[in-house]
């Protein structure tokens, strides 16, 4: 028993920078977050063994987590493992996987998980360029911006095929926006309604400029400590107990899974991965959807957030749309208010509303469930009550990571 809670990991702090034109690096910000993340969790960056870092589109650098670890002073040093992940969107989700596994097989006891970008101070120009060139066809099929236009081909799918209508896709927009005028950090600071969603500039045929993700600078970083550093630094009790004062929820399992880079010819189920990643989670943590109080979804457009609410079980497949459409309904004969109980999805806005530096919006996703889980939310009308497990979810690429 002694054996099996000295290898339980522990999301012991967490860190974030604020979003918005930075006029800093990638890697200035990144150590920010990290410097704000062991603050949080009360450790020094000496005691840290292991670093895992996600890679920026504004800085590329090679071996990323190597370069910051050396910039901070953490390299050379003996014993410290630093490792880079680039999932795309779903890098921080794969990396705080990475750091459970670091501690429970690897002997680590303190990990830090990094990511960060300064996209919004790229020239708009010199960020297309660059994100086109990620995650095009050889054959150049999807036209510029390649990303929105990868989303827009697959969106288009699901409305001919019947899954979800053009409304409901700019419902998500609009319910995001209502989450995030709650969170003092958001970029959106005004609710937007239907109309406004519907007649922004268009991008795509069922996509328009309010159902992109919102390009942001900013940076994010948590501090994964195993149960034996916490017993050692007497942060847990003789019997494993929190100490007071001390919150660190507990990382159950995780799942992971993957797609095609890009969208293949022919749309069909089979391209799609976050129905194998909740379920291998789910299998691995033995919970199910009622298990959990709070759901961090990744939402760079609506048909992300509507395929990952039917993957984590919130709607039967096929009908995420319509479930979007009765919380806007709801939402509109409340004055445009959902409590977070009738609604515990991204009460921080998502990639839709609050803010997007590239790969770094899962890690929002993660802080926000810490919040949650440790009831400090800095806006008690965010708050989930009793909220007791949390689900995140990261997606990376064109649907190709999860």
């Amino acid at each position: 028993k002694r054996m099996r809670y000295l290898t339980k990991s522990r999301i012991l702090g967490v860190g974030m920078t604020s979003l918005g034109k930075s006029g800093l690096t990638a890697s200035q910000l990144m150590q920010q977050a990290l410097e704000l993340a062991l603050s949080n969790a009360n450790v020094r960056l000496r005691q840290v063994d292991g670093i895992i870092a996600v890679p920026s589109l504004s800085e590329p650098r090679f071996m990323e987590a190597h370069f910051i670890a050396t910039q901070m002073g953490l390299l050379p040093h003996k014993g410290v493992v630093a490792r880079t992940i680039d999932t795309g969107g779903a890098g921080p989700i794969s990396g705080l996987l990475e750091a459970d596994k670091m501690i429970r097989l690897q002997g680590c006891d303190l990990v830090a998980v990094v990511a960060g970008d300064a996209v919004s101070s790229l020239p708009s120009e010199e960020f297309l360029r660059r994100a086109d060139a990620g995650c095009n066809d050889p054959d150049k099929s999807l036209p510029s911006p390649v990303i929105p236009s990868g989303y827009d081909r697959i969106a288009q799918w699901h409305v001919d095929s019947g899954y979800v209508t053009r409304e409901q896709l700019a419902m998500a927009a609009v319910l995001m926006s209502r989450q995030a005028i709650k969170h003092p950090y958001a970029l959106t600071k005004k609710s937007r309604t239907l109309e406004d969603v519907l007649t922004s500039p268009k991008i795509g045929k069922v996509t328009n400029l309010l159902e992109c993700a919102r390009r942001a600078d900013g940076a994010a970083a948590l501090i994964v400590a195993s149960t034996r550093f916490m017993h050692d630094n007497h942060m847990l009790t003789n019997d494993f107990k929190l100490e007071k004062d001390i919150k660190a929820p507990v990382i159950i399992a995780g799942g992971e899974a993957s797609g095609p880079l890009y969208p293949p010819k022919i749309i069909d189920e089979e391209m799609f991965s976050c129905e194998h990643a909740v379920r291998t989670a789910f299998d691995a943590g033995q919970v199910s959807t009622n298990d959990i109080q709070f759901f961090g979804l990744y939402d760079c457009f609506p048909i992300c957030l509507i395929r990952a609410i039917e993957a984590v079980g919130l709607a039967k497949k096929g009908k995420g749309g319509e479930y979007i459409e009765k919380m806007y309904n709801l939402s509109e004969q409340q004055n445009g208010i959902l409590t977070p109980s009738q609604f515990p999805i991204n009460t921080h806005g998502g990639l839709l509303a609050f803010g997007a530096p590239w790969e770094v919006p899962a890690m929002y996703n993660v802080i926000e469930a810490v919040k949650q889980l440790n009831k400090t939310v800095d806006n008690e009308d965010r708050q989930v009550p009793n909220c007791n497990r949390a689900l995140v979810y990261g997606n990376g690429g064109i649907f190709s990571a999860s």
